[in-house]
């Protein structure tokens, strides 16, 4: 079947516009416009209609003449009629309005790129499917495709803004059931390392174990159980220099609630969700945030980064290096402790899921190393004990045994209780 012959099925379906004519041929003769398609191909089927006229000798003729002088009246209007698309309900005579939707949609917020994206009426896929079955065509481009090109085209004639398929800083969605627009921005990402300077305060926002978050008595109706975290003290501020609604914190890893993070502090990331300001000063912000945690949490080092950096964070094996304070059930001579501690440098430790983690970690035996481990004090009372090891690894359970659920152990290599009183993280290595 001829292109023109596909065409006049088409045109006998119904009214139709040029974008809507033009799109069921999208895919020949790329290079052209879907609306300099459906021109031709109507251009076309007018001029055969009037070459039919003039070549008519007998009645033979006269129902294809009648046929072809329906195609130029349909596509050409050439009676003034304005009748409107039966395929997109004139949705393509509209796309100004829709540009104009989306531009107000997105605001005053900051962005370089962008897409559009469309949900699609169930009568305009309807009438979509039923041309394609009729018309047996199939070298067409959805009314979805097309619509987000076009509007596309106009929105970044208004804004001065370029379209990226792959990571653009706002998506918007045009719904057009509802003759509405929507938008989803990317996140702004902030990379760092953070100090935790005071014990007694999580990384991240606990819900209340009573409540779950809504708020009650024990919680004092904050739906928090603790009241502040490594989090919330870092977001407050990045919240106010992005005008985003919210944060999510990825951390390498994470420190116990009464653990120091020392040193050169814990690398993270800081997730600003529907960000306003994306160019923001980020020493400024630093600065901010540090003076707003009052010596709690101090940040240093923050970049924009992408979110890429989050599942690299997330993924990679770092190694730390702890400082412990261990007291002891029993006198512990300094000697005997110092030959403990060496015996498990470079021995494989096989760590059962401790008790104290054991509600929200699986039962599994974790096998860990320790690089390096050694002895920086000792008193009658306790013992200073520097460790290097596999992240990951429990060092409090490599200190207590935690009933056996931990071999070997300091506890089992002297033969006396030994017990983490104080731990700092001095260093994560990644």
């Amino acid at each position: 079947m001829t292109i023109l012959e596909t065409a006049k099925k088409i045109i006998n379906e119904g009214p139709i516009c040029d974008h809507c004519m033009g799109r069921q041929f999208a895919k020949l003769s790329t290079g052209l416009t879907n609306v300099q398609r459906g021109q031709a191909i109507k251009l076309s089927l007018a001029m055969e209609g009037d070459a039919l006229f003039k070549e008519a000798a007998d009645e033979s003729l006269l129902e294809e003449l009648a046929k072809s002088s329906n195609y130029a009246r349909k596509t050409l209007k050439i009676h003034g009629e304005d009748e409107k698309c039966w395929v997109c309900m004139g949705i393509f005579d509209e796309l100004d309005q829709w540009a104009d939707r989306a531009v107000e949609s997105i605001g005053e917020r900051e962005y370089s790129t962008f897409l559009v994206g469309t949900k699609v009426s169930g009568l305009i896929g309807e009438n979509e499917e039923i041309l394609w079955s009729e018309c047996g065509i199939t070298q067409a481009e959805q009314f979805k495709t097309e619509m987000n090109r076009e509007v596309g085209k106009l929105i970044a004639a208004r804004t001065g803004k370029e379209v990226e398929f792959e990571r653009p800083d706002v998506v918007v969605t045009l719904d057009i059931a509802e003759e509405s627009t929507s938008i989803q921005v990317k996140s702004l990402y902030i990379q760092g390392r953070y100090r935790k300077l005071v014990r007694g305060i999580p990384q991240t926002r606990w819900p209340c174990r009573s409540c779950g978050g809504r708020g009650c008595e024990q919680c004092d109706n904050t739906g928090k159980q603790y009241p502040e975290s490594v989090d919330e003290l870092i977001s407050e501020e990045v919240i106010k220099a992005t005008k985003g609604t919210d944060t999510k914190f990825h951390g390498a890893g994470r420190e116990d609630i009464d653990a120091l993070m020392l040193g050169t502090g814990r690398p993270f990331v800081v997730e600003a969700l529907n960000p306003v300001i994306r160019s923001i000063d980020v020493w400024e912000l630093e600065n901010k945030i540090n003076e707003f945690a009052g010596g709690k949490v101090e940040v240093e080092g923050l970049k924009i980064v992408e979110k890429s950096v989050v599942e690299n964070i997330k993924s990679a094996k770092a190694d730390k290096v702890y400082n412990l304070k261990v007291t002891f059930k029993e006198p512990v001579s300094t000697d005997n402790l110092a030959d403990a501690i060496g015996s498990l440098v470079g021995v494989q430790i096989h760590q059962r899921t401790p008790q104290r983690v054991s509600h929200r970690r699986a039962d599994l035996v974790r096998k860990r190393y320790v690089h390096n481990m050694q002895l920086i004090e000792k008193t009658d009372e306790y013992a200073i004990i520097e460790v290097h090891c596999d992240g990951g690894l429990y060092v409090k359970e490599l200190t207590s045994g935690d009933e056996g659920r931990t071999v070997p152990s300091l506890t089992e290599k002297l033969g006396i209780q030994a017990t983490v009183a104080e731990l700092n993280v001095v260093k994560v290595d990644i």
